[in-house]
């Protein structure tokens, strides 16, 4: 199997499993508020990377790079937060695109923190990619649901946690960076979890541990991806995600897709396809000039 059909599969593995996280979060029936969905989301997330323990390193942690776990930790924990709301509210389908969208603004973001230099390309790509959000919106021609803009909301928190990721990769390992996000968006979580709590059923329980399971190894899928095959080969692949999102929403909770939601869809990760291109193109750049 050569490293791209490798890539491929990593990559629609991983929205198969989002996808079907997306379908537990919908079959939980106590009514558990959003955030204490998150917050236990992960509790459980702790108990799976107990094994990684013996490899975390903190006292080398200085006080700048705490303060950028922290911040990321805040960012992480109330977008999916968002994410759980978002999924319980508004259909798979539409909650799968918005989502799409998450690369968009971490190229925005880009621009303003890291001071990147953007070319015309990748402008066009971004107001793209926000006219594919404004298709599945459609403000002025129907009421957005909160559940919509939550999606949309998570979609920049994810994007911000992912710029606070990109800086601390440079100086932290990938064990410390995994530990830290998980216990601090428990701790995060956790003030506001415990003041609306509402004790969970077994079912609830057993159900958010496999939540906690599957987007870990969702987010574990999408690196091998990333590893055997570059960002520009996979990306398209996302696109399969949506596809189980529908069939997902109609078999299992009678959700009829919506067109503009799958036009957006679309027109989206046509655009995040792009600039994940422009994004290697300039990779490339950076490596000829350094050698």
């Amino acid at each position: 199997m050569s490293d791209l059909t490798r890539g491929i599969l990593w990559m629609v593995l991983s929205g198969f499993m989002f996808v079907t996280v997306g379908v537990l979060i919908k079959l939980m029936d106590s009514g558990l508020p959003a955030i204490q969905s998150a917050f236990l989301r992960y509790v459980f997330g702790m108990i799976i990377i107990l094994p990684l323990f013996r490899r975390i390193q903190l006292r080398s942690i200085t006080k700048p790079i705490l303060s950028l776990y922290f911040l990321r930790a805040i960012l992480h924990g109330f977008a999916v937060m968002l994410w759980f709301f978002a999924m319980a509210t508004i259909p798979l389908a539409e909650v799968t695109a918005i989502a799409y969208s998450t690369p968009i603004y971490t190229t925005i973001g880009a621009v303003i923190v890291f001071k990147e230099k953007i070319r015309i390309r990748r402008v066009m790509a971004v107001v793209v990619g926000f006219v594919g959000t404004l298709v599945i919106l459609r403000p002025g021609v129907v009421e957005i649901s909160l559940g919509s803009l939550a999606q949309v909301a998570a979609a920049v928190g994810f994007a911000c946690s992912f710029l606070i990721a990109k800086k601390l990769v440079s100086v932290e390992s990938p064990v410390n960076i995994l530990f830290m996000l998980t216990a601090g968006c428990g701790l995060a979580l956790m003030p506001a979890a415990l003041v609306v709590w509402v004790t969970p059923s077994m079912t609830d329980t057993i159900i958010l541990f496999i939540i906690a399971s599957l987007a870990t190894l969702g987010h574990h899928s999408i690196t091998r991806a990333l590893i055997a095959a570059p960002l520009t080969a996979t990306q398209p692949f996302i696109f399969v995600q949506m596809i189980w999102a529908i069939g997902f929403g109609y078999l299992l909770f009678d959700e009829t897709p919506d067109i503009w939601v799958v036009f957006g869809g679309f027109i989206i990760i046509a655009s995040t396809t792009y600039l994940a291109h422009r994004e290697n193109v300039a990779q490339k750049k950076n490596k000829v000039q350094e050698s």
